[in-house]
């Protein structure tokens, strides 16, 4: 689809539209706009997230049915008292779409935008039937789940182009962004200009062999007939020493790849000598690795005894969270939560490989309550 989603929704989100949620929220206009900025790219990103999940196009479907008159209605959605239930309503469908785990995309967008948690879901509930309103637009008379996965599929540059880096940064450290193939999308530029760099020497080498050939035919000189090898040689010499398509391909391939998702900084809560937030991350990124490698019944058997180790380090994690004050407790909160999006899908993902579950079911359900009890902060 040709149309830009980003720009198409920020359309309806006139100055006048911001400055009323402006009002609602109690900010300024300046950093409603900026935040609406961010806020309307990374709902795409997670929406996308959703999309690639077993059955997360079909609840975009019955989500995007349910707003499908959003856009039309926005102005009388933002006067009056509606402001605070567009929010309510936007939430509960967030809610639904994530599971519960919509906080792992409202903080980064509310640290982002330089807002409090509050105020970061309030705008972000009121965004949400907005943008889903737009995807129902842009399926036209006919919602389906497939429609709505190929629209979002198709927008992941602009997805990614639009949002911030910093936003970028910290909503790559939940796993947000693994359904954006961005990479891809770069790969193929590239590769598309390799080839064209290609074509373009290919087409002066021929050139340069017919002008010669004419010069020999036209001088009838037996000297021209050698000058045609040696023109096509020089052509591709001279091709080569100019700097060109070839040289931004090489650049663009070594500067545009993304690098390794970023380590995210925990904050330090120290027990008895122990940085209980260090071991909480260490621990938590044992997890996605081992998780990662798991393809098949073999290497499940194989990462079997770290998923193990982690169940016992998440176990004495516990034990210890247990001596922390509640501030310190929502500290460890504060860094299991933004993740468990991520692990949930991944858990779900290698249960559904045949015979893994034979083998790993009962240590992910013991994982999934652990780590519940760290998210909750009790």
């Amino acid at each position: 689809m040709a149309t830009n989603l980003v720009s198409f929704i920020m359309q309806f989100l006139t100055p006048d539209v911001i400055a009323r949620i402006a009002d609602a929220l109690g900010l300024d206009r300046g950093s409603a706009h900026n935040a609406i900025g961010a806020a309307v790219p990374a709902l795409l990103a997670g929406l996308s997230g959703v999309a690639a999940q077993p059955g997360g196009a079909q609840k975009l479907a019955d989500a995007a049915q349910q707003h499908s008159g959003a856009l039309d209605n926005l102005s009388s959605m933002i006067t009056g008292g509606a402001p605070s239930g567009l929010a309510e309503t936007g939430t509960r469908m967030l809610s639904s779409l994530f599971g519960g785990g919509q906080n792992a995309l409202i903080g980064p967008i509310a640290r982002a935008a330089g807002l409090s948690a509050g105020e970061g879901s309030s705008l972000i509930g009121m965004l949400a039937p907005v943008v889903m309103g737009a995807i129902a637009k842009q399926q036209g008379g006919r919602i389906d789940a497939g429609g709505i996965a190929n629209l979002l599929t198709s927008q992941r540059d602009n997805i990614m182009a639009a949002l911030p880096s910093g936003l970028r940064s910290q909503l790559q450290s939940t796993g947000l962004l693994d359904a954006l193939g961005g990479v891809a999308g770069r790969a193929s530029a590239a590769a598309s200009e390799t080839a064209r760099a290609a074509s373009y020497a290919t087409q002066s080498v021929a050139d340069a062999g017919s002008r010669a050939a004419r010069a020999a035919t036209s001088s009838q000189g037996n000297w021209l007939y050698w000058a045609l090898p040696v023109a096509a040689v020089l052509a591709l010499l001279l091709y080569s020493l100019m700097p060109g398509p070839v040289e931004r391909v090489a650049e663009q391939t070594t500067t545009t790849l993304p690098p390794p998702a970023p380590v995210r900084t925990v904050e330090s809560v120290t027990v008895n000598g122990v940085d209980v937030g260090k071991q909480v991350g260490d621990t938590l990124a044992t997890l996605r690795t081992s998780l990662q490698d798991i393809k098949d019944e073999a290497s499940a058997h194989a990462n079997l005894p770290k998923l193990q180790q982690v169940t016992t380090q998440i176990n004495s994690v516990r034990g210890t969270v247990q001596q922390l004050t509640p501030e310190q407790r929502r500290v460890i909160a504060g860094i299991v939560k933004p993740t468990m999006p991520v692990v949930n899908r991944m858990f779900d993902n290698v249960l559904a490989i045949p015979g893994v579950p034979d083998v790993l079911k009962p240590t992910v359900e013991t994982l999934k309550t652990q780590l519940a009890t760290l998210d909750s902060g009790v």
